[in-house]
Order: C-alpha cells, then sequence, then structure tokens
C-alpha cells in the first residue's frame, strides 16, 4: 500500500460499514462500581451458546473507535485502523436476579463481564493498552465484537455434591469463581463453597452485597474478601488493624480455613486460583521460584496437587490473568 496522510486514509473507509461486518453483540448495561471498575453485560444478536461456568470468550473494538479521556494516547498506522482489536475475558455472572434469587449463568440472556480499566501501559516500553480504553468510552445500547466459541479449560468438573470447593481470585479473577458459585448453588450442592477474593480497597468489589445476600440464603456458601490498602492495612494505629491481608498468608497461617469454618482439606476440597500471576506462584520447568511464594507451592506443600488427569479432591487447576 502506499503511502497515505492519515486524515485522507480515514476518509477513504467507512467506519460504519466496518461495525456493521464486525460487530455482531450489543451491550445493554453497563454497571460502574467505581471510574476505572465496570460490569458489562453483553447480549450476542445470535443469543448466548450453552457454556460451561469459567470459560471465557474474546471481546473486540476497532482500532478505529476513540479511546477515553485520560488514557495513554496510542499512534495507530493508517494501515490498521481498519483492524478490531481482541482480547480474551472470563465470563462473569451477575449472582441473583432482579427478584434476589440465584441466577446461574444457563437462565440469562445475556453474558456479563467483569473489568478493569487499564489507563496506561505498565513500563515505558511497553504498547499501550488497546481494548480497554475503547470498552469504557461504550454504553446501553453500543455495538461490539464477541468471539463465536466460548471455550476454556477452567471449569469446575465432576465434583462430589458434598465435596468442598475453594475458590481463591484476586481482583477480576473472580469473574470465573462467580459464574461457578452461581452453578454449584443453583445445582443444590450441600458441601462448603468458598470464594475468597483479594483486593487493595473495599471499593473494588463490585460483586460484595450479592455475596452477602447469597451467604444470608446458603449456609454452606461463604464469601472472604480481604484487602491491602485499606487504612487497617496499613496503619497499626488504627482500630482493627490487621495489616496487608494475602492469600497466601491466610492460608498458611490457618485463619482462611477458619474464616471458611472448614478444614480446607486435600482429602475433600477442590481448588481453583484465578487472578495475578504472584498469588498463583507458577515456576515453569526450568524457572527460578519468586522469593514469596505463591498458592500453587503453598497448596502443594499441604497435600494438594497439580493433576489435569485427575478429577477427584485435592486437585489445583489455575487461570493465569495476564
Amino acid at each position: 500500500m502506499k503511502d497515505v496522510a492519515v486524515s485522507e486514509y480515514e476518509d477513504s473507509i467507512d467506519f460504519d460499514a466496518l461495525r456493521g461486518r464486525h460487530y455482531n453483540a450489543t451491550v445493554i448495561e453497563r454497571i460502574d462500581c467505581h471510574e476505572n471498575l465496570a460490569r458489562f453485560r453483553i447480549m450476542p444478536d445470535d443469543g448466548v451458546p450453552r457454556f460451561q461456568a469459567g470459560q471465557y470468550v474474546t471481546l473486540g473494538l476497532g482500532l478505529w473507535e476513540p479511546r477515553l479521556e485520560g488514557t495513554q494516547q496510542e499512534i495507530v498506522p493508517a494501515n490498521k485502523r481498519s483492524r478490531v482489536a481482541k482480547r480474551a475475558y472470563s465470563i462473569s455472572c451477575p449472582l441473583l436476579d432482579d427478584e434476589g434469587r440465584i441466577a446461574p449463568n444457563e437462565s440469562l440472556d445475556y453474558l456479563e463481564f467483569y473489568i478493569t480499566l487499564v489507563r496506561a501501559a505498565d513500563g515505558p516500553d511497553k504498547a499501550p493498552p488497546v481494548l480497554t480504553p475503547r470498552l469504557f468510552c461504550l454504553g446501553k445500547g453500543d455495538r461490539i465484537a464477541i468471539g463465536k466459541k466460548i471455550t476454556g479449560a477452567y471449569t469446575l468438573g465432576e465434583i462430589a455434591p458434598d465435596a468442598t470447593v475453594l475458590m481463591l481470585g484476586t481482583g477480576t479473577g473472580e469473574a470465573p469463581h462467580n459464574s461457578m458459585t452461581a452453578t454449584l448453588l443453583a445445582n443444590g450442592h450441600s458441601g462448603r463453597i468458598v470464594n475468597a477474593c483479594c483486593v487493595r480497597y473495599l471499593g473494588d468489589l463490585a460483586y460484595h452485597s450479592r455475596h452477602m445476600s447469597l451467604m444470608d440464603q446458603y449456609r454452606n456458601y461463604r464469601y472472604l474478601p480481604c484487602t491491602t490498602r485499606e487504612p487497617i492495612n496499613m496503619n497499626p494505629e488504627m482500630p482493627g488493624y490487621v495489616g496487608k491481608q494475602y492469600l497466601q498468608q491466610l492460608f498458611t497461617s490457618g485463619k482462611l480455613a477458619e474464616a471458611a469454618d472448614d478444614p480446607l482439606s486435600p482429602t475433600n476440597t477442590h481448588v481453583f486460583l484465578c487472578g495475578n500471576p504472584d498469588m498463583i506462584g507458577y515456576v515453569p520447568p526450568g524457572g527460578t521460584p519468586p522469593s514469596t511464594p505463591g498458592m500453587l507451592p503453598l497448596l502443594e506443600q499441604a497435600g494438594f496437587r497439580q493433576d489435569h488427569s485427575d478429577e477427584g479432591p485435592g486437585r489445583i487447576q489455575f487461570e493465569k490473568y495476564w
């Protein structure tokens, strides 16, 4: 392609035609937790296909779309402006319907996503974030691209009705665990269900009130939020000071089992990890373990195992979020 001025190239592109060609879903609702965190409910044109709790699908927007003010600037070459940026997101779940009843994904005609706005790259040598600065410009009625296939191996699998299910997440890594929680409760799971999530601030817990309602309705459910940057985490002189509450420390100290009111034994517990790689602690073969271990080695020391061929209790599954 010959070189052309950006304005000349853009004038030659029919962006409405591109939207019509690529976009196949509509935002039906956006629920903001705060300016950098939101829940998006998206309805695919062809309906919601069957899928398993914990799976993911891609969302996409054209590089011609505007970026949210206050996010890192991005220079898109003129000959790439007609492309669509895509990223995979785990499917979350509203947990409750408008009447306060359990609402698993199979009861919904939309898909819910729990997304953090990435305003800038986390290093000077890294490319600016592409999708979320555009995604956070959208509101009810706006169009978006969604993948035709929902996929992923991070699913519940075969779990005995009386087994303990322990889900540990950070930030929006809670999303697939919300789907799993709703599925388990809707299917009458009788064993302990523990959904623990670590965030910086309480305001980062977009589903907090819904989890509280679930605990009122289901005696076997425990939602355990923990924070790292609230005053009770940072100021020793603050009444109720607890220090930074990382999932690893809560597990090894026994406080997680105490709060869950369950021994969290590998003989009866299935573990799911999703979120920050530092929390998960996966070390590839030949890699150097970090100075602060993640949950994987700590769980293995406690008798759990990474065994993808065995769906029995004691198994650890994990999904890295970046």
